[in-house]
Order: structure tokens, then sequence, then C-alpha cells
């Protein structure tokens, strides 16, 4: 079963993949020429989606990165920025699961629970977030992101363990890392990456790293698009910035996958960690004036 799950897995995510971008399409045709927000991308949607997706698939993150550039180009609203994250986003990251779950050797058991109980913390995280105020949002990933840069310096700095090698978990373990990536998947819909705590969760159990990213990459191909289509339909997200990040973020998935076992990783993990740390400042400044302001 492990092999055949693991294709017919790869076979649904292609399936969502279709169905979203169907979904997408048939949203926004309905919205044409009501809606004033920006509609077309820019050259830098482009540009951010292909880069930080390119790193996404080395097992960097691309939320932070992404949500960092937003702040500092004043792209958008700060409470467009999860649905745009997670709308835009999700195309490359389910170009990445094909990929990674086809090439890299994982438990199925594991594989399929981890990627349910994401999907499952998505859909009940985003009908929350999707009411959060602009203030609310911007604490939440504000203290989230500096958490996820504890995270990132405690990893660099050889403070976390760096993983087993296991392929799978089982019994309590596999329980609690269920539990764990539910709750991760929820915070996705927040804008706060999955990746990272993601792979450190596994790691600490005593799984191999490399077996950590199609779990990682499969539970985010499947809960962004669920995630992606409710912002969409809620109208919580910017729809030009997001179509920069789904078209330029393919090519830098495909490219990376080329890349990523050569490429050194911990400098440009001391890279993210200065955007993260960026991103959570301003998010916390934002919030701060925000309630200055009333």
């Amino acid at each position: 079963m492990g092999e055949l799950g693991v294709k017919l897995l790869v076979w649904a995510l292609g399936a969502v993949a279709f169905g979203y971008i169907v979904r997408w399409w048939m949203i926004e045709r309905a919205r044409r020429g009501e809606d004033p927000v920006d509609r077309r991308p820019r050259i830098s949607d482009f540009i951010v989606g292909f880069i930080t997706n390119f790193f996404d698939t080395l097992g960097i993150g691309s939320f932070a990165p992404a949500t960092a550039w937003f702040k500092f180009s004043k792209r958008m609203p700060d409470e467009l920025i999860p649905g745009t994250l997670n709308s835009g986003q999700a195309l490359p990251t389910m170009a990445q699961a094909l990929i990674l779950m086809s090439l890299v050797p994982v438990d199925f058991t594991t594989l399929i629970s981890m990627v349910i109980a994401s999907l499952v913390g998505a859909w009940l995280g985003v009908g929350f977030v999707a009411r959060l105020s602009r203030r609310a949002i911007q604490l939440g990933m504000g203290f989230s992101l500096l958490c996820a840069a504890a995270l990132f310096f405690a990893r660099n700095m050889d403070w976390m363990p760096g993983g087993g090698e296991a392929l799978g978990l089982s019994g309590g373990v596999l329980v609690f890392a269920v539990i764990m990536n539910a709750f991760l998947g929820a915070l996705m819909m927040l804008g706060v990456g999955l990746y990272a705590p993601c792979l450190i969760l596994l790691s600490l159990l005593g799984m191999s790293p490399r077996a950590a990213f199609p779990i990682m990459s499969g539970s985010c191909g499947l809960l962004m698009p669920v995630g992606g289509a409710r912002f969409i339909k809620a109208r919580r997200y910017h729809m030009g910035a997001s179509l920069g990040l789904a078209i330029g973020g393919i090519p830098g998935v495909i490219l990376a996958a080329k890349l990523v076992w050569s490429l050194p990783i911990v400098q440009l993990r001391w890279l993210v960690l200065f955007v993260v740390l960026y991103a959570a400042v301003q998010m916390l400044l934002s919030a701060r004036r925000e309630a200055a302001s009333r």
C-alpha cells in the first residue's frame, strides 16, 4: 500500500490543483468589472513568487520573506496578506509536493495522517482568521513570526537535534505529531509558514530531515488550496499579487528541485532569520500604530 498510496496521493494532489485553478477562475470571472482592487500583477510579484518558492523548496519557507516584501513595498493592507500568501503560493506548493513525494521515500501512514491533520487544521483555521480585525492579524502574525525566528536561530546554532534516520512514526509519537501538524495547518491561515516548525518537530521526534520534505510539502500542497479558495471567495486577498506569486513561483520550484541538496542551506537560513525578524517587527509596529490611531 505504501508505494501505491503515495501514487494515489500524488494523483489526488494533481486533481486538487486542477480544481483549484478552475474555482479561482470562476470566482474572479463572476467579479470582473465590479472589484476595485488592482487585479493585475506587477513584475515584482513574479520575482517575489520565484525567489520565495525557490527557497521554499529548500525547506526554508516562503511566507516570511513574502510578508517582509509586502510590508516593505506597502503592496496591500496587512489584513489581506494571509489570504494573498495562501491563495498565491498554493499552486507552486502543490508543484513542489508532486515532485518531492515522487522522489523522497517516507512511511505512507505517517505521510497521509500528517497531511490530513494539516488539512483539517487549515479548514477550521481559515474561518476564524477571515473574521479577524486588521490589528488582530498584525499581532498574531508578529508574535508568531518572532516564535519562528527563535526556532530558526536555535536550529542555526545547533541547539536543536538534527534528526534521526526514521522514515516514519508510530504509536503515541505519531498521534502527537498529527495533533501538532493540525495546529500548524491552522497557523498557515494566519500567514505563518508550516515548513520550519514541521521540520523541527519531525527532527525532534527522530525522523530523517530528508523524509520530512514530502510531509511538509504534501501538507501545504493540500491545505493551501482549501484555505486559499476560502480567502478568495471571502475577498480577503489581493488578486494581482496572488496571481504573480502563483505564476512566478512554479519555475522557482522546478529550478530548486534540481539544486535542493547542493546549496549551502545553513547560510540561507541565516538570511531568512533576519527576514523573519524584519517582518515580525514591522507587523508589531503596524499593530501599535493601528491602536494609536483609534
